[in-house]
């Protein structure tokens, strides 16, 4: 059954790289869209908090409204950092109000996401999504056993959080993702089937994969353009399932780069400046005399430090993921003495991310908020500006002080610093007068990496709009309420687009 409107997801989908290939008659699908749709880039968080990208473009506020940034991330009344779980969106999705409003909606494997209270469309959660953050659940339930009756298992043998920063041969990822596009294709018409659906919203994760582990511009990212022609395949049979008279936006929240930062130094840069006060570092030979961090003996962590890497891994996946989580967090924070701790750095693979142990917001925190956590954030400021690369130019583009660049209901939720790394090469040693020397290799394997920007284009039936504008991954939200006729919530931060509420809401609002 035809569905009137179709949001199309592409997870780390490089804009660029698609419309080149496009252009040059290898996406044949996407060169058709191109002739009749309106293309836009996209401003996005990906380019600062990474993970931040996709829930603002589901919600239509950035990352100090929705709250979300990464797989682990602090809270008020959490001492380091807690799981993404159910119930952290600050802010409902797109999807939820339109549901709310009486639309008939379908929601399969969008990213970083889950189940809202009182949601009455259909929607399938981690099926086939690269970082699964849940089991496979659905809105009714009963679509879990609907999937996998009709579906089966998805075809891609890892998964992110399970694979960890494993590498991965290319020839095997290519070929293993070239399937996984056919099956989410094949499940997503199957889904199409199921009702006359107001809006279906989908998202194809297997690109995510392949920016990671195929990005390789020596080869034009040729293994990485194969994988984008199933793609394209993919999406002419969603539309042709989906019927002619469809609105369609085919979007991405984020593009790819190459993968070099510098986050695998930071913790060390913070013990050498006296902010993190952790038995993991060495004391330098120049701090003699100095107060040394002693771990405190954990039974846990020493039984973690005596077993196998390979047999952690296996006795974790035996484990339910509440107490697995619970408990890597208390190995991980063991060797930390928060008494000393005045600044701490959170879990990421991508941008440096810095939490101060805030008096009154962590349960062991010892910087008192106003003027003397104000004074350490200008001192951080300073101390990272002040990192250099071996061959003597600035580590660090940009510090980030959410307070002024997060404004919103969940700021608590995130860093209190995001350190922006001066990409233009492999990271692997950081010098200053402060800290000397601090070196390493980064344990990330991965060729790409999260950048931006994003893009939109958007189709409709009639055709006629091939001129090309600017927009933000905010604005998709409120687009898709107006497109229905819906007005827009005052939370939302952005700019409905005329094709979206202009030329859709003739055709598509009831």
């Amino acid at each position: 059954m035809p569905a009137r409107v179709v949001v199309l997801g592409l997870e780390l989908g490089d804009g660029e790289l698609l419309r080149g290939w496009a252009r040059g008659g290898r996406l044949p699908e996407l060169a058709r869209l191109l002739a009749r749709g309106r293309w836009r880039r996209l401003t996005t968080p990906a380019e600062q908090l990474h993970v931040a990208a996709w829930p603002s473009l589901y919600t239509g506020v950035g990352p100090g409204g929705h709250g979300v940034y990464f797989t682990f991330q602090p809270a008020p009344g959490v001492q380091g950092w807690q799981r993404f779980a159910q119930g952290l969106y600050g802010r409902p999705t797109f999807w939820s109000l339109l549901a709310r409003a009486g639309r008939r909606v379908l929601v399969f494997d969008a990213p970083y996401s889950h189940p809202e209270p009182g949601f009455a469309g259909d929607a399938i959660f981690d099926w086939g999504c690269w970082a699964r953050y849940l089991e496979t659940t659905a809105v009714p339930a009963t679509l879990v056993s609907w999937l996998q009756r009709h579906c089966g298992r998805y075809p891609l043998p890892w998964e992110a959080h399970a694979l960890g920063l494993a590498p991965l041969a290319p020839e095997e990822v290519e070929a293993a993702l070239v399937r996984a596009v056919a099956a989410k294709a094949a499940a997503v018409t199957r889904a199409l089937s199921r009702d006359r659906y107001d809006l279906a919203f989908a998202v194809f994760g297997e690109t995510h994969v392949a920016a990671h582990y195929l990005f390789d511009p020596p080869s034009g990212h040729a293994r990485l353009r194969r994988v984008c022609e199933a793609l394209d395949r993919a999406i002419g049979e969603v539309l042709r399932a989906a019927g002619e008279e469809t609105h369609l936006v085919l979007v991405s929240a984020d593009a790819v780069k190459p993968n070099r930062s510098g986050w695998h130094l930071l913790p060390e840069v913070l013990f050498r400046l006296g902010h993190f006060a952790s038995a993991e570092f060495a004391v330098p030979a120049s701090s003699e005399g100095s107060a040394v961090t002693r771990p405190r003996f954990d039974p846990l962590r020493r039984l973690r430090d005596r077993l196998p890497k390979d047999l952690r891994k296996k006795l974790a996946g035996l484990l339910p993921r509440g107490l697995r989580d619970r408990l890597a967090r208390r190995v991980d924070l063991a060797a930390v003495d928060w008494s000393r701790t005045r600044a701490f750095p959170l879990p990421t693979d991508l941008e440096g991310v810095i939490r101060v142990n805030l008096r009154g917001r962590e349960p062991l925190g010892v910087v008192e908020p106003g003027a003397e956590y104000e004074a350490l954030l200008d001192r951080l400021e300073t101390e990272l500006a002040a990192l250099r690369l071996a061959d003597g130019s600035p580590a660090v583009r940009r510090v980030l002080r959410a307070d002024r660049e997060f404004p919103g209901p969940r700021r608590s939720h995130l860093p209190d610093l995001v350190v922006l790394w001066n990409d233009h090469g492999a990271i692997e040693r950081l010098r200053s007068p402060a800290i000397g020397e601090v070196a390493g290799i980064s344990p990330d394997p991965r060729p790409g990496t999260h950048g931006g920007p994003g893009f939109a284009l958007v189709v409709s039936p009639a055709g006629g709009m091939p001129e090309e504008a600017t927009g933000d991954v905010r604005d998709l939200a409120p687009g898709l309420l107006a497109a229905f006729g819906l007005a827009p919530p005052a939370h939302m931060e952005g700019t409905p687009w005329p094709e979206l509420a202009d030329r859709m809401v003739g055709s598509v609002h009831r």
